[in-house]
């Protein structure tokens, strides 16, 4: 076989085309000549260089009269430095020089100027009397400049200036030459100028002052010959209107808005409509059903026919207009004002073709962008058009409103809809049935932006899906949801695969509600394995997190002893005892999340052990982790029932300190052992320092052992009825039973006796109430509970504060727990699972020293990982 012929572009080293390579190389010098010489010459740094000696208001001073424009810039922008430092010397001889030298200045020392300005203001360096003795003239003087971003710049520092300067000031220095600003002679930039400083100014003087010498310019500037005078006006007409009080408004401002609305201009009737809307809340019923509703219909039917931007600001404050005429509405208009925003929800959809983009003329193009502007908008304002129309009339009128929202072929009108969905869902309460179909639209949209907006709210949603419906008794939480499950995997499945891990991240969080929506097997065949993939295989280290704590909600609240067996085994050997350091790290995740979410007795039953065994990980960041978690391991225990534990950690620390020879590693054990050495032991009985982190702990543990009674109990009721029970009479059941979601103190609890068995009850009643107890508490205890993880978990990772369980030796519960987890008969129960021989990671590390090969690391010999790097395995 012959080997393949050389490609026409392979490199050839023949001396032709080293020549070659060569005269490349003169080329790439030739263009870098241009960088060398635009590099200072010594005269120029010699300029630009300053005595290191000088002192801030020297250096300033210099630079100011002598220096560069880049460097009188700088000392500019360091202004409000230099007052805070020294104000009566930057004020006597720094200020003076920025006068002089803004009057020659460049577009970007006047912006730094004024943004300094407005900084020394803000930061009240000096008094509000010194402030406009020595800035207030040079903020006047530069408010007209040419360039309308410097303009624009001064304005805002003047505006902000007067909110502060007393009245005298303001009349004086600023309404007094504004009287003539405002004439017609002056240029449209200083009378834009005077429409805002009058919109500020209102507020400032008594209604004797507004009415003869404020209004007067209000009405002439209001009347300027130029539009965008007449526009600027018309916006400020709001906030003067705020300043004069109502009576004043209705017998000026509104004639002028009235006016205003009839204008020839299309950007002046827009603004007059829109302070029109803002002030609704201003006018009674008489101005707004005789004078503004008129106004409303004339503007909304002339809208199609005007530009689209005229639409854009309609659709977006029709739900605020309808909101304010609501109840001035005949039936016609109120039908009227319905169908215009369904045209407007529908605006464009029409003339959609299958033309390419490339083809279409380009204003046709910006004609629909606007459209989609316009529906955007639409579905900002459901929730306000549901209100409009009474939730009880949603599925005659909205319904199909809302089906071609959800449905759009535009992603912003989809994510705004997506944004409004939990709104939606609330205000349609009972009726929240009709749209679970556009739930699942919508967690299925091929947008992770709009997967995005919908899960910020998913736990309500889905709350508000499985509690609310056309009937209050439903035979199922999911009967209506069939799509749900399925929609919620591929929902992940897709951000699984996109490289946005924040969306992916946030939907991992949001499942942890799911034990409240749907029943316990369908999450641990359908989630819980999911959740457990990703904490093994993700590459991101807060999806990883984020599946880690779900995944141990998803265990709290699993019903069967069978499944949390499995999980818990998963977790010690394939995470605990894994080849990799890295998912013996994330097992140190989880003990942290275990130890929040769990009580102390489950923490210490299953994974206290395992989790001290990784003291003698060959890996330095894997004992460095671990020893930053040491002081949680130890609020778990129980003093004098969790002895035993606290040796063998001590002892595990004792060996730490002696043998590690990893320097960064020894440090963070000493710091740690002073820690633990100062943290106080919680007892089983309760103490009066952690009564409330107790009282805590007790609730966790009880929940724990009834959900392991409640199994124990309905394999008894199965056995007595002969037949199973099937999930869908038990959740039945549930809904049926009520109970309150706090827990009596006086639940009477089987304690076993030293065999470790319990002692069942030989009271049929009792057994019967305890069922009742149990079901009960699977189907509101965990809506309570779940609100306040992060709250135990905040108080569950204080050091030193150690709950106690009060009325159970901690012997008793423990053994009491030993028998809830058994599985169901002893040849299908694994050895590890019984009392007397624990877990696979709870049954090694005793007393004596656990060998580094048995923690699955028995490939690389002890060396120190960096804790970024992502890869390597040990």
């Amino acid at each position: 076989m012959h080997p393949p012929p050389p490609a026409a572009d392979a490199m050839d080293f023949s001396q032709n085309s080293l020549f070659g390579y060569m005269e490349d190389l003169q080329e790439l010098t030739i263009i870098e000549r241009p960088v060398r010489r635009s590099l200072k010459t010594p005269e120029e740094i010699e300029r630009l260089t300053v005595d290191e000696d000088l002192s801030d208001i020297e250096r300033a001073v210099y630079l100011l009269s002598a220096g560069q424009d880049i460097q009188g810039t700088s000392v500019i922008a360091n202004l409000p430095f230099l007052v805070r430092q020294n104000p009566a010397e930057t004020l006597r001889r720094v200020l003076p020089k920025v006068r002089e030298v803004l009057h020659v200045a460049g577009v970007e020392m006047q912006s730094t100027a004024a943004v300094s300005f407005r900084t020394i203001l803000q930061e009240e360096s000096v008094s509000i009397h010194t402030y406009a003795h020595s800035f207030l003239q040079v903020i006047l003087l530069h408010l007209e400049h040419r360039d309308a971003g410097v303009s624009n710049a001064w304005l805002e520092t003047l505006l902000s200036v007067i909110e502060v300067l007393p009245k005298e000031t303001l009349k004086h220095e600023i309404l007094n030459p504004l009287v003539s600003k405002a004439q017609l002679s002056q240029t449209v930039q200083s009378r834009l100028v005077s429409c805002k400083i009058l919109g500020k100014m209102t507020n400032k003087f008594d209604a004797h002052t507004i009415k003869r010498e404020i209004l007067p310019l209000v009405k002439s500037l209001c009347q300027d010959v130029e539009y965008e005078v007449r526009s600027c006006m018309c916006r400020q007409l709001e906030n003067i209107a705020q300043g004069i009080g109502t009576e004043l408004t209705k017998s000026v401002v509104l004639p002028e808005l009235i006016e205003l609305s009839r204008d020839e201009g299309s950007s002046v009737r827009l603004a007059a409509f829109e302070t029109l809307v803002n002030l609704l809340d201003v006018f009674d019923t008489d101005d707004r059903s005789q004078t503004i509703l008129p106004l409303v219909k004339s503007f909304c039917e002339k809208s199609f026919k005007a530009d689209e931007s005229i639409l854009i600001s309609l659709s977006f404050h029709l739900g605020k207009l309808c909101h304010g005429l609501y109840g001035i509405f005949t039936p016609d208009q109120h039908l009227r004002f319905l169908e215009f925003y369904k045209k407007l929800c529908t605006l464009g959809l029409q003339q959609e073709n299958g033309h390419n983009e490339n083809q279409i003329p380009p204003q046709i193009l910006e004609q629909e962008k606007k459209y989609i502007s316009v529906r955007k908008n639409c579905a900002y304002n459901f929730p306000a058009m549901i209100v409009f129309v009474d939730p009880k009339n949603f599925h005659m009128e909205l319904y199909s409103t809302f089906f071609c929202l959800c449905h759009d072929p535009e992603v912003p009108v989809r994510y705004t809809i997506a944004i409004c969905f939990y709104e939606v869902s609330k205000l349609l309460n009972s009726g929240v049935y009709l749209i679970h179909k556009e739930l699942i639209t919508l967690l299925q949209d091929e947008s992770l932006e709009v997967l995005d907006a919908l899960i910020d709210h998913l736990p309500e949603i889905l709350e508000l899906m499985s509690t609310g419906g056309e009937s209050s008794v439903q035979e199922n939480k999911l009967s209506s949801l069939p799509d749900l499950i399925p929609a919620l995997t591929a929902a992940e499945q897709r951000a699984a695969a996109s490289l946005k891990w924040r969306t992916h991240e946030k939907l991992l969080q949001k499942y942890a509600c799911l034990p409240h929506i749907i029943s316990s097997d369908q999450i641990y065949y359908r989630f819980l394995q999911r959740m457990f993939t990703i904490v093994m295989t993700n590459n991101v280290l807060p999806v990883q997190k984020a599946a880690s704590r779900t995944l141990c909600i998803f265990l709290r609240y699993n019903r069967k002893q069978e499944q949390r067996h499995e999980v818990i085994q998963k977790l010690i050997e394939q995470l605990g005892q894994g080849k990799s350091y890295w998912n013996r790290l994330r097992f140190l995740d989880t003990c942290e999340f275990i130890i929040e979410i769990f009580s102390k007795s489950f923490f210490c039953k299953y994974f206290f052990l395992p989790t001290i065994e990784l003291t003698h990980d060959p890996v330095a960041n894997v004992r460095m982790k671990l020893c930053y978690l040491l002081p949680k391991v130890k609020s778990t225990l129980k003093i004098p029932a969790d002895k035993h534990l606290l040796q063998q950690l001590e002892m595990c620390v004792r060996k730490l300190l002696c043998q590690e020879k990893d320097k960064d590693v020894l440090a963070i054990v000493k710091r740690t052992v002073l820690e633990l050495d100062r943290m106080e032991m919680s007892m089983d009985a309760f103490q009066k320092k952690f009564y409330e982190k107790d009282l805590l702990d007790q609730e966790k543990e009880r929940e724990e052992l009834l959900l392991m009674e409640m199994e124990q109990l309905e394999k008894e009721k199965q056995q007595s009825d002969g037949r199973p029970m099937s999930e869908k009479s038990f959740e039945k059941k549930r809904r049926d039973t009520k109970t309150p979601t706090t827990l009596p103190k006086s639940i009477p609890i089987s304690v076993p006796g030293p065999s470790g068995t319990s002692t069942p009850s030989t009271s049929k009643e009792i057994k019967k109430s305890k069922l009742i107890r149990s079901q009960s508490f699977n189907n509101q205890a965990f809506h309570a509970k779940y609100g306040n993880l992060d709250k135990c978990a905040n108080k569950s990772s204080t050091v030193g504060y150690t709950p106690s369980v009060s009325g159970l030796g901690k012997t008793s519960v423990v053994s009491l727990t030993d028998d809830s987890f058994r599985t169901r008969n002893a040849c299908s129960a694994p050895t590890t699972f019984t009392p007397t021989a624990s877990l696979p990671g709870t049954s090694r590390g005793t007393g004596n020293s656990v060998d580094p090969k048995s923690s699955g690391s028995k490939e690389t010999p002890p060396r120190k990982a960096t804790l970024k790097s992502r890869k390597s395995n040990p």
